[in-house]
């Protein structure tokens, strides 16, 4: 516990003034940075214990990171965002959620688990964009605990981003209200979500509330973010037959174009349960999101055990476009307008301008695109 209230002491003196809040009466404020729309008394904090009112105001972390590194950009998954590109990817402390298989722990639950926590590193925007460029990242993420919790911070950095041209990236648990949307939007491009399950009980035991989560990816798609979407198919959690088809049918009533991860599951932190999802049951799952007519299904996280739920396929005539091993990518073959070279369908994603930008490598390449901690 002492470790704990060390950490938050420091955490407190690297915040300032949020924006994503209005003043309510008795000095009270409601803080709309996610779904849950905290109502903060003076000297409380919000759910994710990083959004505290002090006086009638809301401070919010400013300043920090505690994980950076470069990222092959599939690894967030985004697929169909510049292949073959890396993410300069930054992560912070909190998490709006309290997921009991959280793979990133130690930094979501840094004030509530007195076993996680990282030690916080001052950093500035204009130092961010630099070790982007350094280290050839075509795009940064906020991503590791739960964006929208440091969204002031995130849009700091992404403000500079966009001075360099580069895309800037969410990767989230989708628990957004319509202000925070609007509030990236101008400088947020892709905006990945975790659809973690179709039942609300079991949102609710991780910490969250289905409809929210439904609402923020509906809305995302209608402001223009590049959403993708990724469910983490848990044996005995999610994993039947009628719910990943109800999983499948939503993202279809908002997108057919819409791509969707399923990834597999191992057991880390407090769920350690179910067994680990084997490359059959995720076949299965991704098999489901075909039935149900979703354009762009992959199975994630099992490289070179899937067969073809690693590639993207044309819609139209089914030619292979993307060809993947994990992070890698060995061919890619969409013409420089996002088309497919065979019968012209629009292919939906964010495309670099020219085959040339695509870095391609051979399957013995995987362990050349791990991630690379930032110094």
């Amino acid at each position: 516990m002492a470790g704990d209230v060390a950490l938050s002491e420091v955490l407190d003196q690297m915040v300032r003034e949020g924006e994503l809040y209005r003043r309510l009466d008795g000095g009270m404020v409601e803080c709309y940075a996610c779904g849950h729309r905290c109502r903060i008394k003076p000297g409380a904090r919000g759910i994710c214990q990083v959004r505290f009112n002090l006086k009638g105001h809301l401070f919010v972390p400013w300043g920090y990171v505690a994980a950076l590194q470069s990222d092959p950009t599939e690894k967030k998954p985004f697929f169909h965002v510049y292949p073959g590109s890396d993410t300069l990817t930054f992560g912070m402390l909190g998490c709006d959620l309290h997921c009991s298989y959280c793979q990133n722990w130690d930094i979501s639950q840094a004030l509530r688990d007195a076993n996680a926590g990282r030690s916080p590193v001052e950093i500035s925007p204009e130092k961010m964009i630099e070790l982007a460029l350094k280290y050839g990242a075509r795009n940064v993420a906020s991503s590791y605990n739960e964006p929208l919790i440091t969204s002031e911070w995130a849009v700091a950095i992404f403000r500079e981003a966009k001075k360099h041209q580069l895309t800037c990236l969410y990767v989230s648990n989708g628990n957004a209200t319509r202000e925070v949307l609007e509030y990236i939007r101008p400088y947020t491009d892709g905006f990945k979500v975790d659809l973690k399950t179709m039942n609300d009980r079991n949102y609710r035991k991780l910490g969250g509330v289905l409809e929210n989560v439904l609402n923020g990816i509906r809305m995302a798609h209608e402001m223009g973010f590049w959403v993708e979407i990724v469910t983490l198919v848990v044996p005995g959690f999610n994993d039947s037959e009628a719910e990943l088809r109800e999983a499948a049918r939503f993202i279809r009533s908002v997108s057919p174009d819409i791509p969707w991860h399923v990834t597999a599951f191992h057991k880390d932190y407090k769920m350690t349960e179910p067994d680990n999802t084997s490359a059959r049951q995720l076949i299965r799952a991704a098999e489901i999101g075909k039935e149900e007519g979703l354009h762009y299904v992959y199975a994630g996280n099992l490289p070179g055990q899937v067969g073809p739920f690693e590639n993207t396929y044309c819609p139209g005539c089914n030619e292979l476009l993307i060809e993947r091993y994990g992070y890698i990518i060995l061919d890619y073959q969409i013409t420089e307008d996002g088309k497919c070279p065979r019968c012209d369908t629009p292919i939906a994603g964010l495309w670099p301008k020219s085959r040339d930008e695509v870095r391609l490598m051979p399957a013995e390449g995987f362990f050349n695109r791990r991630p690379r901690i930032v110094r």
